[in-house]
């Protein structure tokens, strides 16, 4: 099977007035698709249940984007028994057939593309910029691994024993559970799921309980494309109910989950445990968020540094793993730097996304409450110099925290040192280039950081000595691309597995050898 080469999908330009009015166009249709009810699907089963999760605008809480029925352990016992019966026919499937599903996927995705972007922008707040980054990363995953399983799932040449034919081979590792955030619910539940489906694994999808809808329709996709049913089960409801009990399941060969480190450290130490029944180590992959910093030295150029900070720490609010939270500044160029990210911030709007405002509300009121926190803190850690404050009626307002630079932080404060998924930026002044690399790697996290500089020796300095997954040098910190920047972190952030990258399907494979006597 012959693919084009790959490359990653084009943005569509919102600034344009003719893509501005489409976007509006699709805005108004899925307008009218809100507040219906969704099943569980199990197989061929569709499941309509009385208990339901429902999924609400955070920017207008009081609008219903769709109800989900909530899945039961009982659920998750059928789901894993439905998902192993498809999995003795799906890891016979020709590779060719099942990269199809994944090329078609695509295909349908770029060309109902307004539409999944307004149902981001409702579901979860994002504007018309943010929406199109996640569509596009949507099918870029399905592209890549498609290409990525040609590569990978063959035969591997080995040396040959004299005497024998000897040959090994990746095969699927089985069924496995796929646990999704609400930030990226579209390209990350994708991603996640469709990795292992390639490879000849079956999938139970857990999505997060804010962002059901969305991950709904992305499963009608994949139908839409020939995944047979029972190669992916759709399963919502309450982690502490579902995820937990599939996580804990001896039938689940492995994990995938993106989200909270706290959650993510528990999953790590429950499925560690062999328990009866289970006849395998479970294999985990992790993404877990990060403490992301940025260095700006007094070579950098001040006014690019400036754009990408605000872009990095601003960008849907602040609520990417990814996201700028700690801006780590040389004496000498503080006061510009902060006077230049402090009115850059100034000038941001902020506001429904549906009218494509740069700023969007957080994504529910747990959100909101923990920025409050934080935003109290800012008052004894450091100076604001722009925003602070949030929403005082979100139930009418909407979860709305205004963009907030906090000044004057020490390298050890809460500030500096909590993951607060929120458009809360600390900026710490530090004396020289070698405290600042100190600073910045003075956290348990390490997902992305940055450095501009126009020095080469500390580029490259950075380069050997920023601890960090995804390194980002004079430009900002967010915006990985599938395939150019593979993205997974080190320390607390992550096992690095690395979505997007060339090895990212061998976590769902296990390499067989194969020896015959001849």
């Amino acid at each position: 099977m012959n693919l084009p080469e790959y490359k990653c999908e084009p943005y569509t330009d919102y600034t344009h007035p003719k893509h501005a009015a489409a976007y509006r166009q699709a805005i108004a249709a899925v307008s009218s698709q809100l507040g219906q009810d969704y099943p569980l699907l199990i197989g061929e089963q569709k499941i309509m249940l009385e208990n339901k999760i429902e999924s609400h605008n955070p920017c207008k809480p009081t609008q219903v984007i769709g109800r989900v029925s909530s899945a039961t352990q009982a659920h998750a016992e059928q789901a894993l028994d439905v998902a192993w019966k498809a999995f003795e026919t799906w890891k016979n499937t020709s590779l060719e057939q099942r990269v199809a599903v994944l090329v078609k996927a695509a295909a349908i995705i770029r060309e109902r593309k307004l539409e999944f972007n307004a149902w981001l922008s409702f579901e979860i707040g994002k504007n018309y910029a943010e929406a199109e980054g996640e569509t596009a990363e949507a099918i870029d995953f399905l592209e890549y691994y498609a290409r990525s399983a040609l590569k990978l799932c063959k035969p591997i040449q080995t040396y040959q024993m004299e005497g024998e034919t000897d040959r090994a081979e990746y095969i699927p590792l089985g069924v496995g559970v796929s646990i999704t955030p609400w930030n990226f619910p579209f390209a990350i539940f994708l991603g996640q799921a469709c990795a292992p489906i390639v490879a000849g694994n079956c999938m139970i999808v857990k999505p997060a309980e804010d962002s059901a809808v969305i991950a709904y329709k992305a499963i009608e996709v994949l139908l839409e494309a020939g995944l047979p049913v029972g190669v992916i089960n759709f399963l919502p409801g309450l982690g502490e109910v579902v995820g937990d009990y599939l996580v804990k399941h001896p039938k689940t060969r492995f994990i995938s989950f993106t989200g909270s480190k706290s959650v993510g450290l528990y999953i790590n130490a429950e499925a560690a445990k062999v328990v009866a029944g289970q006849k395998w180590i479970k294999r985990i992959t992790l993404e877990l968020g990060g403490k992301d910093g940025m260095i700006i030295d007094e070579t950098a150029d001040l006014e690019a540094a400036a754009s990408a900070a605000v872009a990095g720490a601003f960008g849907f609010a602040g609520q990417k793993c990814s996201a700028l939270s700690r801006l780590i500044v040389v004496e000498s160029v503080y006061p510009e730097i902060l006077e230049k990210v402090t009115n850059k911030v100034k000038a941001l709007t902020v506001g429904d996304p549906l009218e494509n405002q740069y700023v969007n509300a957080v994504i529910n009121l747990e959100s909101l409450e923990k920025s409050r926190k934080y935003l109290e803190l800012a008052k004894t850690e450091g100076r604001v110099t722009v925003g602070g404050t949030a929403a005082s009626h979100p139930e009418t307002e909407g979860y709305f925290v205004q963009p907030t630079v906090v000044a004057d932080v020490k390298p050890h404060d809460k500030l500096a040192q909590d993951e607060i998924f929120s458009p809360i930026l600390a900026v710490v002044p530090v004396k020289d280039f070698d405290t600042a690399m100190e600073v910045i790697n003075n956290t348990e996290y390490g997902l992305t950081g940055g450095l501009f500089s126009s020095d080469p020796s500390r580029l490259e300095r950075a380069e050997r000595e920023l601890h960090v997954g995804n390194l980002y040098l004079n430009r900002k910190i967010t915006g990985a691309m599938v395939g150019c920047h593979p993205f997974g972190g080190f320390n607390l952030s992550g096992t690095d597995s690395k979505a997007g990258g060339p090895d990212y399907l061998l976590h769902f494979m296990q390499m067989k050898s194969i020896a015959r006597k001849v």
